[in-house]
């Protein structure tokens, strides 16, 4: 079975077989490689008068150009898009609360891990309606996280993409 030029695949091995080029952004020369040329252009880089680039898949899955009929969201040829990390802002959290149980009375444990107030009378903090209304030490609660990006990658498998250069000129509908 003949491979058209411009076509990508997924190969097992870590290398590009004759007629094929790895997808890692090289640049070619336009001399040589007129038919992938004509196909691609400089979509992926290149200066278009002696050279143009590979699409550079190298850490990156792809995903169909075009517009999502759901979303809206337009993507081009050769058009990057996502972030391996991202650093989320409190405007992107959940609205939550945290609802504080506590008493006034001393506790019958000095340690209160693992341990069960002996107190009957508990404040729900977290309900200004109830009384005695306590404020509470300026310490006691406080922002946590460190504001650093966390991974957003999804589980993944390296593998090699490769491209022909050599094959089957595919036709124009």
């Amino acid at each position: 079975m003949d491979a058209y030029v411009g076509e990508i695949r997924v190969f097992a091995g870590t290398y590009a077989p004759v007629g094929w080029a790895l997808c890692d952004g090289s640049l070619l020369d336009i001399s040589g490689n007129e038919m992938l040329y004509s196909l691609i252009g400089t979509t992926y880089g290149g200066n278009g008068q002696t050279n143009f680039a590979l699409p550079d898949l190298r850490g990156r899955v792809p995903i169909h150009a075009g517009t999502n009929p759901q979303t809206g969201t337009s993507y081009t040829s050769g058009e990057r898009a996502g972030v391996e990390t991202v650093t989320l802002l409190s405007n992107q959290l959940p609205v939550h609360t945290h609802t504080v149980n506590a008493t006034a009375t001393p506790g019958a444990s000095p340690t209160p891990i693992n341990n069960v107030s002996a107190a009957a009378s508990i404040y729900n903090y977290g309900d200004s309606t109830l009384a005695p209304v306590v404020p509470m030490n300026a310490n006691t609660l406080s922002s946590v996280g460190s504001g650093q990006a966390h991974d957003n990658m999804m589980p993944s498998l390296a593998v090699t993409f490769i491209i022909c250069t050599e094959g089957l000129y595919p036709d124009f509908p």
